[in-house]
């Protein structure tokens, strides 16, 4: 207790609001990737949806922007430097904070999106440090190392990781034999638990923070399981095998309905987990290669799953109760998938934006449009705030008006 309160006038005399707010998150609320759009424009305009603003000089990126206290937030690489860019809602750039080396090799730039919790960021850079950053005054309050203070192995394309935060606690997942999973208290980074999971190595995936009337638990991919701790103290609650070619697996699992839904590229495809009432096990239902989407997550919506393949290219609509294949297309490119108000929209790895009516009848495409700005790769997630559209593209930040 004393600690405690220590640690609440320390982080008093500096300025940092410690007042309860709830984080942000990877995909949004739940990580599921569902924005709110209630005047969502039924049909875009032939050349695409109006372009609001766009900042070319974000510095080399895949991350995702996210909101919080009136502003967006993002990062990227400048001269092997990383830093979090911070503009108001319209978009005007305010300022950045440096937060250390980042990765420059094996397509270079930031890869995680940052944690927001009041005045403070959370952030992972892509050589395993994690930093806690004050917005004020833009210094460290706190940072890890993730190979020298867990025994990290540094992963060929970089970590890439969300952290998740709840009430006072970090989590992540360093990998490796003893610190395998990891829950830091969030204001000094000081270790509440440790995890050994199955010892594997990280696997570019942000946790699932799952809430049961019975107890919280994380469940992530490692190098070829997946596993499931409690979050009170880190015991391994149960672990299902989910290998693929490259131990890649970078998309966040999805619980809908009391069940699991876990997915990753290079042909493992999909896999639907029953998950028991107090989420000490899981058995499976049903499974399937062809959605093997390797790093564009998934959308569940009235009893569907929308997603793109990765060896199996184009786009496919799942039963979710059965298992049972209802449509694939080809007509847009692989890629990530998210909803805004009612209707999906994907992004594909060839640049391009659509509009689809999600139906399990046909690929219900409505409105195409092309990114226009930025450079490299299009694999950045989509962000859909206050009714506006938010895509990455290298160094290019892009907002789009979709809602009247």
């Amino acid at each position: 207790m004393k600690n405690r309160l220590t640690t609440l006038f320390f982080c008093l005399f500096i300025g940092v609001n410690v007042l309860a707010q709830k984080p942000t998150q990877w995909r949004g609320e739940n990580s599921e990737a569902k924005y709110p759009a209630p005047a969502l424009i039924a049909q875009w305009p032939a050349d695409g949806p109006q372009v609001l603003w766009h900042f070319e000089e974000l510095g080399e990126g895949f991350s995702s922007p996210t909101f919080a206290n009136g502003k967006i937030y993002c990062t990227g690489m400048a001269d092997e430097v990383g830093y979090l860019s911070i503009f108001n809602e319209k978009g005007a750039f305010e300022k950045k904070i440096p937060y250390g080396k980042e990765f420059e090799v094996s397509y270079p730039g930031a890869r995680q999106t940052p944690t927001i919790v009041g005045d403070l960021a959370y952030i992972v850079s892509g050589y395993g440090e994690l930093i806690c950053l004050n917005l004020n005054t833009g210094s460290k309050l706190w940072s890890k190392e993730l190979a020298k203070d867990f025994g990290s192995e540094h992963l060929r394309w970089g970590f890439n990781e969300t952290v998740v935060i709840d009430g006072d606690k970090v989590f992540f997942t360093p990998g490796g034999k003893e610190y395998n999973m990891v829950a830091l208290d969030r204001m000094t980074g000081s270790l509440v638990w440790k995890s050994a999971a199955k010892g594997e190595t990280a696997a570019y995936c942000t946790p699932k923070l799952i809430e049961l009337p019975a107890r919280k638990l994380l469940v992530t991919h490692t190098g070829s399981e997946v596993v499931a701790v409690d979050a009170q103290d880190g015991k391994l609650l149960w672990s299902y095998p989910h290998p693929n070619q490259y131990n890649i697996h970078p998309n966040t699992p999805i619980f809908q309905d009391g069940a699991l839904f876990i997915f990753s590229g290079y042909g493992q495809g999909s896999v639907k987990l029953n998950l028991s009432d107090d989420g000490s096990s899981v058995n499976k239902v049903w499974s399937t290669e062809k959605m093997d989407n390797q790093m564009g997550g998934a959308i569940i919506s009235d009893g569907f799953v929308y997603a793109s393949g990765h060896k199996a290219r184009g786009w496919f609509c799942y039963d979710w109760k059965t298992g049972e294949e209802k449509w694939h297309s080809t007509e847009v490119g692989n890629g990530v998938v998210i909803m805004a108000g009612d209707k999906l929209i994907a992004y594909s790895d060839r640049g391009e934006l659509a509009l689809i009516n999600p139906t399990p009848e046909k690929f219900d495409l409505v409105s195409t449009a092309k990114v226009e700005y930025g450079t490299a790769q299009h694999w950045a997630h989509p962000v859909v705030h206050n009714g506006v559209l938010y895509v990455r593209h290298g160094q290019s930040l892009i907002a789009y008006k979709i809602s009247n």
